[in-house]
């Protein structure tokens, strides 16, 4: 009988053209994930190690410089080298492993540009990765999750409607990333072991954020969604006796400071909170912009952070040098601090790995070694960021729900607002101890909701998906892993019920708006992408989202501060109005808004046009970083609170950029009834069988098969 130790080491694929990697250690083994993924995903390594440096620009043009911009001033390549310089003291071996990594990317893009049409296309090669790259495409992949510039829209929020606006707004918007997960205990399920399962709701990337793989070594012998760039298996991972699985806590772990800086000789300066100026880390960097001149950016650092946003001269002036096109403009003290006083506003930008030269790293070698819960929950003792939500599950009856990750101890003020970087009382002191949680009646369920992580954050998601999952679950005592993919695809949406009990106070309408309250009071508040009824609600919605953006009471949030573009998603009014609009139809008072008016006038529009499905207008837009005009974008059921959580923007647009980007179910019973998909395909190579191959499973909410079996698999040959 062949034993583990026998297998032939190499790379294998299943059905679908999913990695499964055997080496002869966890060094060799990195290496292997490296190289396959660079010969899968070249073009993807190359637009995410672009993205991590902020020179996207070079090649995809103007449209990509805000972001290469906000790249540059927050310094994350600068903050991925400290932290691999700070991991290779700590951690040598983890380093080294990353480094085992890197050179696999490395090899595996050697000769992909001729395979690869993107590269073609724009005459470009693949760069070369650097041993801190994998750190860096981490660092800006998930930099905004924990939704700092919704401290920009409170500021607003609260200068032109006051305090109670933080609350009324308070739920997760357009730039948030989240997900559904869920434990259930083995004293619910039919085989006695638990069963882990959930789906990540992030941006739909083509090629996917995901990656299915499965790494075995002599060490261990794991399957799970991999970061393409980042080695080993993070968020998603079944060992054989432990799996666990995260969704985004929250929390709210990086702060904005608004610094008075001045220019002198020598450069600059900050005040810093003892009343004492101090200089101002200063440098500029040139950024190349396909087609166009290039563009000089002036890189500040202040005491507490990154200057992300003004400077000295303020939001909308320019350097000493005027070579900053979108920070540049008028003279100092044109452009006042928002609701404050006259001096130029600046924003500095703390978030932990700046400060601790620690992205969580040391975590991700251990997760591959755990075997039972407790090695999990010492793992995650490890991470960093983002700050998640975590559940676990082994053979042994092992169970753990916590959040991991590092968040700052602070004043208050620091996590709703803008706080003052010269006024004593706003600087971190120390870290939170991370929560921890039990399960209900054998089950735990994480949507985003108020959680464990509830003490570590603002604006969490609304409970209708936790709540909807924990609904079902409770609808049966016992559970299997097949049964999973129904909670997946449910597409009941409860937050429908403020609006609907609005319609149905309008008791007096006539013609086609009253045959329109009927049909809507009788919907069963499903968003199926057939169904009639789920349109003609999301219309009603949007056009009652339109109304109110447009409303007297809210002019003065239409037109926000001048703020880098690549934060004003989470200033813009109508889908803040639209995510938080159950809120605001429950309030028992919105700033003199006549809401029983424009429901009316929403739903007499409505009532004229004519007749629609849901998915007619409600389909999938992935993001790609050059486009496919051969694309064809299918329909999509659920909507933003539904456990489907496939997000349109109310108000703004039908469509979905944003959804489940991998779905799986982990069983603790046999891992080969484990099962997962995601939304395209394992390869990112147009030419490949695999590229898009299983969108129809993700669209219809079916599930692949977790293959273990290596006499299953088919052995590639060596090249």
């Amino acid at each position: 009988m062949t034993t583990e130790t026998d297998r032939p080491e190499g790379v294998f694929r299943d059905a679908w053209g999913i990695p499964h990697l055997r080496a002869g250690s966890a060094r060799d083994l990195a290496r292997l994930q490296g190289r396959v993924t660079a010969r899968d995903r070249a073009w993807q390594l190359e637009v995410e190690r672009h993205r991590a440096r902020g020179t996207s620009a070079s090649f995809l043009g103007a449209d990509a410089l805000p972001w290469d911009r906000f790249v540059r001033r927050a310094r994350l390549d600068d903050t991925a080298r400290r932290c691999f310089a700070s991991l290779e003291e700590r951690d040598p071996e983890t380093a080294d492993w990353v480094r085992a990594y890197v050179d696999g990317v490395n090899e595996g893009l050697t000769g992909t540009a001729a395979v690869t049409p993107e590269f073609a296309s724009l005459g470009l090669a693949p760069g070369r990765w650097e041993p801190w790259t994998p750190l860096a495409v981490w660092l800006s992949t998930h930099i905004l999750f924990a939704g700092f510039p919704a401290k920009l829209w409170r500021e607003e929020a609260v200068r032109h409607l006051g305090p109670e606006a933080v609350g009324l707004f308070a739920t997760d918007g357009p730039g948030t990333s989240g997900s559904n997960g869920w434990l259930v205990a083995g004293e619910r399920t039919r085989t006695g072991q638990a069963v882990i399962a959930g789906d990540p709701h992030r941006f739909i990337e083509d090629p996917g954020v995901y990656q299915q793989i499965r790494l075995a070594c002599d060490e261990f012998d794991v399957v799970g969604l991999a970061v393409p760039g980042v080695p080993g298996i993070a968020h998603f991972g079944h060992t054989g006796t432990v799996a666990w699985a995260i969704t985004n806590a929250m929390a709210d772990y990086q702060d904005l400071y608004r610094e008075r800086l001045r220019r002198t000789g020598a450069g600059a300066e900050a005040l810093g909170p003892d009343g004492v100026w101090r200089r101002v880390a200063r440098h500029t960097e040139l950024i190349r912009v396909a087609g166009e001149e290039s563009v000089e950016v002036e890189i500040l650092e202040t005491e507490r952070g990154p200057v992300v946003a003004g400077g000295p001269e303020g939001l909308g002036g320019g350097t000493a040098a005027g070579t900053d096109v979108v920070v540049a403009g008028g003279p100092e003290g044109t452009a006042p601090a928002p609701g404050h006083d006259d001096a130029p506003l600046a924003l500095a930008l703390r978030y932990p790995p700046r400060v601790t030269a620690d992205l969580g790293f040391s975590a991700l070698l251990p997760l591959l070694r755990a075997r039972r819960v407790a090695d999990v929950d010492r793992a995650f003792d490890r991470w960093a960021e983002p700050v998640n939500v975590v559940q676990a599950a082994d053979t042994e009856g092992g169970l753990l729900h916590r959040v991991a990750g590092r968040v700052p101890v602070r004043a208050e003020a620091n996590r709703v607002r803008l706080v003052p970087a010269w006024t004593p009382g706003h600087e971190w002191t120390g870290w939170h101890e991370t929560p921890r949680a039990g399960l209900t009646d054998g089950v735990a369920v994480m949507a985003n909701q108020r959680g464990p992580a509830a003490p570590l954050g603002v604006e969490f998601a609304p409970p209708y998906r936790a709540d909807r999952i924990r609904e079902l679950l409770d609808g049966r005592r016992q559970w299997s892993a097949a049964d999973m993919p129904a909670l997946h695809t449910d597409t009941h949406l409860a937050s429908a019920g403020p609006l609907l009990d609005h319609l149905a106070a309008l008791d007096d309408l006539t013609g086609p708006a009253a045959g329109l309250r009927e049909r809507l009071l009788r919907w069963d508040r499903r968003m199926d992408a057939g169904s009639q009824d789920a349109a003609a609600y999301a219309a009603l919605r949007s056009a009652l989202v339109r109304r109110l953006a447009a409303h007297p009471a809210f002019a003065a949030l239409t037109t926000p501060p001048a703020y880098p573009e690549v934060l004003l998603p989470w200033l813009a009014l109508a889908p803040r109005i639209g995510f938080a609009l159950p809120h605001l139809l429950d309030a028992d008072e919105l700033y003199g808004v006549d809401r029983r008016a424009l429901v009316r006038e929403a739903v007499e529009e409505v009532a004229g046009q004519p007749a629609a499905r849901w998915g007619d207008t409600h389909r999938l837009a992935p993001w790609r970083a050059l486009p496919d005009p051969a694309y064809e974008a299918p329909a999509l059921s659920g909507d933003h609170d539904c456990v489907l959580c496939t997000s349109a923007v109310p108000g703004w647009t039908d469509l979905a950029a944003r959804g489940p980007a991998a779905r799986y179910v982990w069983d603790l019973a046999r891992r080969e009834d484990s099962r997962w998909v995601v939304p395209f395909g394992a390869s990112g190579r147009p030419d490949s069988p695999h590229h898009h191959d299983q969108l129809p499973l993700w669209l219809t909410g079916e599930l692949a098969p977790v293959v273990t079996d290596w006499a299953l698999l088919t052995k590639e040959s060596d090249h």
